[in-house]
């Protein structure tokens, strides 16, 4: 006797076998402590017990200033957090690995809504940064 599979059978198991094998690894979740302040002037952002974490994460943050200072203290293990900020026009002012600890001023700047991202690959261990308007 001849079996025969269907078409949306083989459309069914292609489908499973892609989610499963594209997972995006954990993601940010309430084992890890997530802490945003997000206040004008100034940006705190804390995460811990991160075990190989994938996960991106976007915020708008009123500086009236034109630049900032960057605080970082980590204990990253494994992967890389990447810290972004750019200007109110959009321009990057900081990109860097957050393992590198690089506490530094940014260039000068727009005034007006920053955009700080937070982008994780693979993150294992404990971080936390402040940006805050430069006096």
């Amino acid at each position: 006797m001849r079996k025969t599979i269907s078409f949306s059978t083989i459309l069914l198991g292609l489908a499973v076998a892609l989610l499963t094998g594209c997972g995006d690894g954990n993601l940010i979740g309430p084992d890890n402590e997530l802490e945003v302040t997000n206040a004008i002037d100034q940006f705190q952002f804390q995460l811990t017990d991160l075990v190989e974490v994938d996960d991106t994460r976007s915020y708008t943050w009123e500086n009236t200033g034109t630049q900032a200072t960057i605080d970082i203290s980590q204990a990253i293990t494994g992967g890389s957090a990447f810290l972004t900020i750019l200007d109110a026009d959009g321009t990057v002012l900081y990109q860097e690995d957050i393992a590198d600890d690089s506490d530094t001023t940014t260039p000068v700047g727009v005034a007006g809504g920053w955009r700080i991202e937070v982008r994780l690959e693979s993150v294992t261990g404990t971080f936390n940064f402040r940006v805050q308007k430069t006096t």
